[in-house]
């Protein structure tokens, strides 16, 4: 059982919802707080769907305190979680967050309620992640490094950083232009993603994502996030009927792996290294810089040119 209270967050994929539930079961939270956007109207089956996802999560068989943050009407993603949060926040001080399609590693709660003990206090670190885009590599010999990316397929915050989330992101024009934005060690094609991406944000062209406006928060703040050397959550939801990691076809989560007796890093200080593999595999960066009608590379020399990044720049 895990003292740290839990935030899920569900709509209306109750197949999904089932496994992930199972997953927070298993570590028996003493508090649950359970967010859920309601049907939309243009869906006939959402309300069906909405109502039995919630007859899921409502299936709490362990002592447990249940608080439900239910919209009657549909909020959308962005303002949901926002919302939903925002009531977290305002009774805890702070929590574990859980998406509907997240399954998580047993290890998972246990170090979210250790790295939370740990820097309960410290302004620096923003964010704790459990989902790892290294595939196997690891960084440093603590059980988890330091990132600019504030990670959220399996998430956990304190009070004292989410009041500081603004959706509509007012200081983007400002600091867009200050030496805090220009000195953060982007690559220019980074920069430039995440500078384009901003910009949409703040003109509400971009306007059903939570994350965006958060991560942008984070680095206005200069936040950093604590990200497990090992993958310790597996987004399974990621397929066609999906909102934002939309697919053709279903795809199976990345492998999930034990970290273990927790260590602690002796310092405090972002992993570039890392960084470029999250960007480069979490946010298609190598995507970008080899599009996919460019002539194919013979495996061989693709396979020199992989080991020869691989050792200059340490990925």
């Amino acid at each position: 059982m895990i003292n740290t209270p839990v935030a899920f967050i569900v709509f209306n994929r109750p197949r999904y919802t089932r496994e992930a539930f199972a997953s927070i079961r298993s570590a028996q939270p003493r508090e649950l707080f359970l967010i859920a956007d309601g049907p939309r109207i243009s869906h006939p089956a959402d309300q069906a769907l909405c109502d039995e996802v919630r007859a899921i999560v409502e299936h709490v068989d362990w002592p447990c305190s249940v608080h439900k943050i239910y919209a009657d009407e549909n909020l959308g993603l962005k303002k949901r979680v926002t919302t939903g949060l925002n009531a977290v926040f305002d009774r805890v001080d702070r929590a574990i967050i859980l998406e509907d399609d997240c399954l998580t590693h047993p290890d998972f709660f246990t170090f979210c309620e250790s790295v939370l003990d740990r820097y309960a206090q410290d302004d620096r670190v923003w964010v704790i992640s459990g989902d790892n885009h290294q595939h196997g590599k690891r960084r440093g010999d603590a059980s988890y490094y330091f990132s600019n990316y504030a990670d959220c397929w399996g998430w956990a915050t304190w009070r004292r950083a989410w009041r500081h989330n603004q959706g509509d992101i007012p200081f983007w024009p400002a600091f867009k232009n200050s030496d805090a934005w220009k000195s953060m060690k982007f690559s220019p094609e980074e920069r430039a993603y995440w500078t384009d991406i901003f910009d949409r944000v703040h003109s509400n062209a971009i306007h059903s994502s939570w994350f965006y406006p958060w991560q942008a928060c984070v680095w206005f703040n200069a936040g950093l996030s604590a990200i497990a050397n090992t993958n310790l959550v597996s987004n399974i939801g990621i397929g066609p009927d999906a909102t934002h990691t939309i697919a053709e076809q279903e795809k199976p989560g990345l492998p999930m792996a034990a970290l273990g007796a927790i260590r602690h890093p002796k310092i405090v200080t972002v992993d570039a290294a890392a960084d470029r593999r999250t960007y480069d595999y979490r946010h298609d960066g190598i995507k970008r810089r080899f599009p996919r009608n460019l002539k194919p590379v013979p495996r061989r020399v693709a396979g020199a040119i992989y080991r020869y990044l691989r050792r200059t720049l340490g990925l």
